[in-house]
């Protein structure tokens, strides 16, 4: 009897050590680090920051809580620990107690290139980290403390399933009572069907733009064959790229949309779920912001800034403050008709040049903008301080030199504004560039003839953080009140009162940028008013936000046969008839579309 009693006690003890080691675990919180390539090639740098977005999806299992990507780079970038240098282990371990994480992973990997009928190959170590006690996760065999490393060698082209088997050590060596097993970790992991990924994965390892190009290509088509209702994104996002090198700026933009789209189907399959989506918002922002270069490029400054607007607090980089408010200015220059909407797009581009200014004020060109800005906005004082910093770098810039003489000249420092004219005089000879520059000063007073200056960006800076948009209670009753201003704008428009719908669209605009409706009522009074090129930017805008905008696509339909364009008129009633073939309006242009192309 007293055995049986001690052996019940015994039973007992261990039972409540295994219970608190699993209370322990459960509150596990796990951090993944990029892996570091140790093969001296940067054309593969993709994989590590591969590797740290495909395990902090993989991981997020029940007992585990799992830092996403987004969050560890957003609490890096207020460390100001760079993201494009992989931080030391005592750096790592400091952002990983900043996060909560008690685990930390991290790995190093090399890639032998293809040789003949030898494919490339990936050999991996990843390592996990104890972050409390800062040593590595190990157990005891046989009385002694083993490391466990994991250790893997396969074809590049295989990498899902890498990615799968050591998120599955990763969590094995957590807790050796997995409900689950490898197989299906790799299951989970290989989510783009192998053919579509062999050819992506060809696609980047391929130098040839032509040979890129069919590959990104066939990963999309072989993608699609499988989940037609999908979007293969990462292959996607490469072939914008690839477009926009080249200049074939419809093509780019169409291949970033669908990354766009891809992005937006993921959080509303989450939200439709009731789960917490893993979608990219990187490659959505990266994506949004080459969208809006592009239509910056093309003079479309209400699209581009439609489109990266929602970035702005989103994506905290130099590069997008810089081009949102260089983009807002130029609108503010182009704006003819309405002195209150060109001082509103000024003050904001202003604004946005300023953050610009602050988080970088070494960058010349963001100063050089905002100088012509403050200059727009007639403070000469603070332009003529900024712009002397970049002719003291940049000495022979010389339309740096003309505009920091007019902003002299306005505050009647006729020396030093005669000193600095005669500068710009040598360095604007090439194509009379100063004479065609003082042409329009003695016309208009104005330095409009100035562009302002936007660099495409490095794809590195997208490296940075994407700030993902979490929904809560006070963003749960914004949505509400846009609603109802929307309502206001809708009955408006409908009695006539335009002004009155404008304002209002005005204010649903400032909170909620991406509003497809909103964009929709402002073509159409701009439509009413005769004013038939920002009647079609906004319907554009308003397709751009919500494809399912059936009365956009008939109201261009409708301005394209007004202005003889029958192909036009085809492709929007052919869109308009997909969305609803029922659809009165859709029918009637069907129609004028078929007696148009006759």
């Amino acid at each position: 009897m007293l055995k049986r009693i001690v052996y019940l006690l015994v039973i007992a003890v261990l039972a409540g050590s295994i219970s608190s080691v699993r209370a322990q675990r459960a509150t596990d919180t796990v951090m993944v680090l990029p892996f570091e390539n140790t093969s001296g090639k940067p054309e593969f740098n993709w994989v590590g920051e591969s590797f740290a977005l495909a395990l902090s999806d993989l991981l997020r299992v029940p007992a585990l809580n799992v830092i996403s990507n987004s969050e560890r780079k957003a609490i890096q970038l207020r460390l100001r620990i760079p993201l494009t240098n992989l931080p030391s282990l005592a750096t790592s371990l400091k952002l990983a107690r900043e996060t909560g994480a008690t685990l930390l992973v991290s790995g190093k990997y090399n890639i032998v290139p293809a040789q003949g009928d030898t494919a490339a190959t990936l050999n991996l170590t990843a390592k996990i980290v104890r972050v409390n006690e800062g040593r590595f996760l190990s157990e005891v065999v046989d009385g002694r403390q083993i490391q466990r490393d994991i250790i893997l060698n396969d074809a590049l082209g295989n990498l899902q399933t890498m990615q799968g088997q050591v998120a599955y050590q990763i969590l094995y060596q957590r807790d050796k009572a997995l409900p689950f097993s490898q197989n299906q970790l790799i299951e989970a992991a290989t989510k783009v069907p192998a053919r579509a990924f062999e050819a992506y994965i060809k696609g980047l390892l391929t130098p040839a733009a032509e040979a890129r190009e069919n590959y990104f290509r066939n990963a999309l088509r072989l993608y699609q064959e499988v989940s037609p209702e999908g979007t293969f994104a990462d292959a996607a996002l490469e072939l914008g790229h690839l477009y926009l090198g080249q200049r074939k700026f419809p093509e780019a933009v169409d291949s970033f949309e669908r990354v766009i789209n891809a992005n937006t189907q993921c959080k509303e399959r989450s939200k439709s779920e009731g789960r917490i989506g893993q979608c990219n918002d990187e490659s959505y922002a990266e994506a949004s912001f080459y969208i809006g270069l592009i239509k910056w490029q093309q003079s479309n400054y209400e699209q581009a800034l439609a489109v990266l607007r929602p970035l702005a607090e989103d994506l905290k980089l130099t590069s997008v403050y810089n081009t949102l408010g260089a983009i807002a200015v130029q609108a503010a220059r182009a704006e003819k008709k309405n002195d209150g909407k060109s001082a509103a797009l000024l003050k904001e581009g202003l604004d946005l040049l300023k953050k610009a200014a602050e988080s970088s004020p070494e960058d010349l060109n963001v100063r050089f903008n905002y100088g012509v800005a403050l200059f727009l906005q007639e403070d000469f004082l603070e332009s003529a301080a900024q712009l002397r910093p970049v002719i003291a770098a940049r000495p022979t810039d010389g339309e740096a030199y003309y505009v920091l003489s007019k902003a002299l000249q306005q505050q009647n420092d006729t020396t030093a504004a005669a000193a600095v004219d005669n500068q710009a005089r040598t360095y604007l000879t090439v194509g009379n560039r100063y004479a065609n520059l003082e042409k329009e000063w003695t016309k208009s007073k104005s330095v409009n003839d100035v562009p302002l200056r936007v660099e495409q960006p490095q794809r590195k800076d997208f490296v940075s953080v994407v700030l993902s948009r979490r929904t809560s209670a006070p963003v749960q009753a914004a949505v509400s009140e846009t609603e109802g201003l929307l309502v206001q704008a809708r009955t408006y428009y409908k009695n006539g009162n335009d002004d009155e719908a404008m304002a209002i669209l005005r204010r649903v605009l400032a909170g909620e940028p991406m509003s497809a409706e909103s964009y929709l009522i402002l073509g159409k009074i701009h439509l009413r008013r005769g004013d038939l090129d920002q009647a079609m930017s906004s319907f554009k805008t308003a397709i751009f936000w919500d494809n399912r905008q059936i009365d956009a696509h008939v109201s261009l339909g409708k301005i394209y046969l007004e202005r003889g364009d029958c192909l036009q008129v085809k492709n929007y009633s052919a869109s308009a008839m997909e969305i609803d073939s029922n659809n009165p309006d859709a029918i009637a242009l069907q129609r004028q579309a078929e007696r148009c192309s006759k």
